[in-house]
């Protein structure tokens, strides 16, 4: 489906006309990401998750709506898009998904995301957020006060970022709902595999344990 279509889930032509700002390193936020007959319609396709924490997509029940979504994010237009936002080659790059549903007080500690991730993509899919925990911050050091800006989670929100030694984020914690799709582009495939793995092994513990 060509994203230009009336059909399609997603803006592309927001994120390239996007303010791309470049410190404290690259990142540009777009708002209505999503188109707005979509929004309502998604946040109800949103998989199921029981648990806190990452699940890759091959763990969880994904609707057709939410599966028409991933192809788009996932498609040549979108990477096109953020090629010439970041000024990055990406085309043989594999890209990774998860979702997360809920969140836990001890989520959001500051960091900076691992060095085989290029670009990190966050896709918010929440109603109207009003809580002051759980809005992500971009920092200007390891500091979780220390704020370049600050991105509320709602739906149709993208945040996009290029990964560096110093792309340090987190938010102040919250325990609840919290919807989140997070793409990368990544160094390797052998990365995507052994998160996967992972995830997958997390994804089965926190089925038999929904408190972790």
């Amino acid at each position: 489906m060509a994203m230009g279509s009336s059909l399609s889930m997603i803006d592309v032509s927001r994120v390239e006309s996007a303010k791309l700002e470049k410190s404290p390193y690259e990142y540009i936020v777009v708002s209505d990401f999503i188109r707005g007959e979509w929004k309502d319609k998604l946040i109800a396709s949103y998989p199921q998750l029981k648990a806190a924490g990452s699940f890759p997509l091959t763990t969880v029940s994904c609707s057709p709506e939410f599966k028409q979504l991933i192809d788009e994010m996932n498609s040549e237009d979108f990477r096109r898009a953020i090629e010439s936002k970041f000024s990055l080659d990406l085309k043989d790059k594999p890209t990774m998904f998860t979702v997360r549903g809920k969140c836990r007080l001890k989520d959001g500690q500051v960091h900076t995301d691992s060095e085989s991730k290029i670009i990190t993509v966050l896709l918010y899919m929440n109603p109207s957020w009003e809580n002051q925990g759980g809005r992500l911050r971009l920092l200007n050091s390891n500091n979780i006060d220390d704020i370049k800006t600050e991105v509320p989670p709602d739906v149709g929100t993208l945040l996009v970022f290029k990964r560096c030694d110093h792309s340090w984020h987190g938010h102040l914690p919250f325990e609840g709902v919290r919807k989140v799709i997070q793409m990368n582009w990544v160094t390797h495939q052998k990365f995507v595999d052994q998160e996967q793995k992972r995830h997958r092994w997390s994804a089965l513990f926190k089925i038999f344990s929904p408190s972790y």
